[in-house]
């Protein structure tokens, strides 16, 4: 574990390979797992906000249940994540040409908002973890991101390298440059 100011960081963050690959996957990570996307309380606001521009962009079974049933709840855990349809299904999920992607993203892409998406997925594999006054940045393997860690290792991708934008995003330019510098440092050693 990497100490980096307010973080703590898996190794596995740096010495791990992951680039991910939507033609082998096709989207899995959108609609497998036990609950919805993990959520920010900061972005439940921030979604409700934006939800009219993201709902065109939406299947119409999922804008149905929002408008019935809002976009998030607690999971087992207490924490807020994106609701489900029929418990599987993230209900932002859209299928476009046999690809799962987000409908949040998509309205993003379209210059209907400048929320990008809930930054759990964008900052995904890797998932946050509160740990007293440290944020924990760690390694979620999941079997359905086999192609990933394949597509990684061929390119020489690190994880925290493969994740710069999303990184950058929540904790800052700065912060990532001098990841980038630690990281480097260690590998060197390795």
């Amino acid at each position: 574990m990497l100490v980096h100011e307010n973080t703590l960081i898996s190794l596995d963050v740096i010495e791990e390979e992951f680039v991910c690959n939507l033609a082998a996957c096709k989207g899995a990570c959108c609609i497998e797992g036990e609950f919805g996307a993990p959520l920010e309380e900061i972005e439940l606001a921030i979604i409700e906000r934006e939800l009219p521009a993201i709902l065109p962009f939406m299947a119409p079974k999922s804008a149905d249940a929002i408008q019935k049933e809002g976009f998030y709840e607690l999971d087992t855990d207490g924490d807020w994540v994106t609701k489900c349809i029929k418990g599987r299904d993230c209900v932002f999920a859209i299928h476009e040409n046999g690809i799962y992607k987000c409908a949040i993203e998509k309205a993003y892409e379209h210059g209907k908002t400048e929320f990008i998406k809930p930054i759990s997925c964008h900052l995904y594999p890797i998932r946050l973890a509160e740990v007293g006054t440290y944020t924990a940045l760690n390694y979620s393997r999941w079997d359905i991101c086999s192609a990933a860690c394949k597509n990684g290792k061929k390119l020489k991708v690190p994880i925290y390298k493969f994740l710069k934008t999303p990184l950058t995003r929540r904790f800052g330019a700065s912060w990532y440059d001098e990841l980038s510098r630690i990281a480097d440092e260690y590998l060197k050693t390795k």
